[in-house]
């Protein structure tokens, strides 16, 4: 049987347990043109929560009554499709669920070699997280060596990545995280140059005036994932012609109002703010691939996984990524 998590509610506020079902079905069998694929990962990421909303956004909602949304680590169990062989390792979106049956022509689903980079990094560093990272910071940010980047969410997927490819790069990093622990692996284990715990700043004042310190020529570029005051604070330390590239806005993912406190800014330091979903360029994904794939496979690359054992375990894993409990890509080892 294949065990499936389907999504049977929409939330109001936090998620919680009522608005998924796991449920069991036949396991599918390939038809012509057809493989199945047996799910060894599955990827947890932010942009759910998103999804599990009917408000208007970049992409449609998840349906209700259907398999969660989710990017997958898979092998090919079955194959009735020429360029597909059982034993071949795939990534692609086959969501919360054990097996998948996809189209052996169908987009968005791709070979990869995993003796050279763990299967699980496909995921990460050298999947949607990464290429996310590469993006926003190689090409919208474009930092020049010696210039200050600032990330939010430093210890999660995306702002790890972001961070060490700035260093890389010639750039100082700062991060900003949440709690003490995570400020220690940003630093000691990430090599971001700083870190600021925003936990330990009550008001938008504090928290800026830690940045100052920590960024003494201001900040060039900032990686947003957060918003809220996390955002205000940085915008009160950003120089002239500073670029912002937002990634995502997590004080507001479960409705919450996030206004922004001092719009101004945009005009009087003559800000690039670019919002960008990573799905939308396409065209880079190959360069980005390459570079983060010979990282990570040459240990240049640091790479931190949160896992939770077993389907059945992945909306705890889910409600805890989205409040932050995560240390670095949060997966779900099938």
């Amino acid at each position: 049987m294949n065990k499936q998590i389907l999504l049977v509610s929409r939330p109001v506020g936090e998620p919680s347990d009522d608005n998924f079902r796991l449920v069991e079905t036949p396991i599918p069998e390939p038809g012509e043109g057809q493989v199945l694929v047996r799910n060894l990962w599955l990827s947890l990421d932010p942009y759910m929560r998103g999804r599990m909303s009917d408000q208007k956004s970049y992409a449609a909602p998840q349906p209700l009554g259907q398999v969660m949304i989710g990017g997958t680590a898979s092998e090919v169990v079955d194959s009735r499709h020429p360029g597909f062989q059982p034993g071949d390792t795939v990534v692609g979106t086959f969501g919360w669920q054990q097996y998948a049956l996809f189209d052996g022509s169908q987009r968005g689903v791709r070979r990869v070699d995993a003796t050279r980079v763990p299967l699980s990094a496909y995921l990460g560093a050298v999947g949607m997280p990464g290429v996310t990272a590469w993006y926003g910071l190689v090409k919208l940010i474009d930092p020049k060596p010696g210039q200050t980047v600032v990330v939010s969410a430093a210890s999660g997927a995306v702002g790890s990545v972001v961070g060490q490819v700035a260093r890389l790069r010639g750039a100082r990093a700062v991060g900003i995280a949440g709690g003490a622990e995570k400020c220690r692996h940003v630093v000691e284990t990430l090599g971001f140059d700083a870190c600021i715990d925003h936990r330990a700043h009550a008001d938008t004042a504090s928290l800026a005036s830690a940045l100052e310190a920590a960024c003494p020529e201001g900040i060039d570029g900032d990686f947003e994932n957060v918003g809220g005051r996390v955002l205000d604070a940085i915008m009160r330390c950003i120089n002239p012609f500073g670029r912002i590239a937002v990634c995502g806005m997590i004080a507001g993912y479960n409705g919450e109002p996030i206004p922004l406190a001092d719009p101004q800014r945009i005009l009087t330091q003559q800000l690039r703010v670019q919002g960008f979903i990573v799905g939308e360029h396409l065209d880079v994904w190959p360069e980005a691939l390459d570079e983060l794939g010979s990282l990570v496979a040459t240990g240049r690359l640091v790479r931190h996984e949160s896992v939770a054992e077993g389907l059945e375990n992945a909306p705890a894993a889910f409600f805890g990524l989205l409040q932050g409990r995560n240390l670095g890509k949060q997966l779900v080892k099938l």
